[in-house]
């Protein structure tokens, strides 16, 4: 987790800010707001009640916007997105979301985000956007930057954003809303919960099943206090958030992603689906088919440290021979393995699961394996 280093007096709250001090949260600069790293229990703690009950993220940084198109029409909004990212936005069905990412000329990643389809009456010729953070200013500028006239990007800044995982979501989510449970993995609906509309998508970031609700900021607090009083449920901080995603190798823009990285260097080949790699008409599409084809120059994998020193962002791999071959992008330790694991990128002829590298912390050589990722299964309800 990369911590913002915007001056104090530029720091924004989320609406949920009195509740996280009430509640004891540690509260730390993240991405330009004061954000609860961490409440009472600690990280630890939070990771695993997410791993076995529900945990309860507040996550209304993030950017969310709607892409409109005049003439109302699915093909025209999906059209117009598709010149900006690889992803098959066309074949989306309605109440369909899928996970992309906004490419550079050269392929690299200015940002990833989730791209959804809403079917509800009225909503064709729209598409919802959800933005990460540090990038969102970012973004919005390139994509109206990149829009013909007949098209809009509306940013919802009076939009909140909560997450629910764990495998006791489901259950919990449908005490307060009854069709929670008839939404599909990576698709989305308007619900009802505690008398508040909703936009709720069955998503998340930690490898559990689980949802993003989004509200408007006015009613948020009643629905994270609905969703508090199931007693599964335990608010949980940026701290665990970021060792979840860990586990289940997932990407951190600004550590897996950045702008000279390739989705497909990433290890987000699957993202790019059979009829935009065949059009090739995406910016830095020559770069990506040659890796599609060729192997990219580095590969994204999981390592290993042995022992129980955790090996952080920035630290040197190297191959037996003492050669420097890449470096770590994340690390920490994993609280549901009990044991350090990391991602990093290293050149693909290092990169097979099981070969032995060593990783320079602090001067010192110490062992590790290159490993399949994620570290922790899904558990997403496909």
């Amino acid at each position: 987790m990369t911590q913002s280093d915007a001056p104090q007096s530029s720091i924004k709250r989320t609406p949920l800010y009195a509740e996280h001090v009430r509640l004891g949260a540690r509260m730390v600069p993240f991405a330009g707001y004061e954000m609860p790293v961490q409440y009472a229990g600690g990280i630890i703690e939070e990771h695993l009640w997410t791993r076995s009950q529900a945990g309860l993220f507040d996550i209304s940084h993030m950017g969310q916007a709607v892409l409109r198109a005049d003439d109302g029409k699915h093909e025209t909004a999906a059209r117009a997105l598709e010149a900006l990212v690889p992803a098959d936005i066309a074949g989306l069905a309605p109440g369909q979301q899928r996970y992309t990412q906004i490419l550079n000329a050269t392929g690299g990643v200015i940002d990833d985000l989730m791209v959804t389809r809403p079917a509800e009456p009225g909503t064709d010729g729209t598409l919802r956007l959800v933005l990460n953070a540090s990038r969102k200013e970012i973004d919005g500028a390139h994509i109206a930057q990149h829009l013909p006239l007949t098209l809009h990007l509306d940013v919802l800044p009076d939009a909140a954003l909560l997450a629910l995982q764990g495998p006791k979501a489901a259950t919990v989510l449908s005490a307060l809303w009854p069709g929670a449970d008839n939404l599909a993995f990576m698709h989305a609906g308007q619900g009802t919960i505690a008398s508040s509309a909703c936009y709720v998508s069955r998503s998340g970031y930690t490898g559990e099943d689980g949802y993003e609700i989004s509200v408007a900021a006015a009613n948020i607090a009643i629905v994270w206090q609905a969703l508090l009083d199931d007693p599964a449920v335990r608010p949980i901080g940026l701290g665990a958030r970021d060792s979840l995603r860990l586990e289940a190798g997932l990407c951190l823009y600004g550590h897996e992603l950045d702008e000279t990285i390739s989705p497909i260097e990433a290890g987000l080949a699957w993202s790019i689906q059979k009829r935009r790699r065949q059009s090739a008409d995406f910016p830095g599409a020559d770069r990506i088919t040659r890796e599609l084809n060729e192997r990219p120059v580095r590969l994204r994998v999981g390592i290993l440290p042995a022992g129980r020193a955790p090996a952080r962002d920035g630290t040197t791999i190297l191959n037996t021979d003492g050669a420097p071959i890449g470096h770590i992008t994340s690390g920490g330790y994993s609280p549901t393995l009990k044991r350090p694991v990391a991602m990093g990128f290293v050149h693909a002829a290092h990169a097979a699961p099981g070969t032995a590298v060593k990783l320079l912390v602090r001067g010192s050589e110490l062992d590790a394996e290159i490993v399949r990722l994620p570290f922790v299964p899904h558990a997403y309800r496909r």
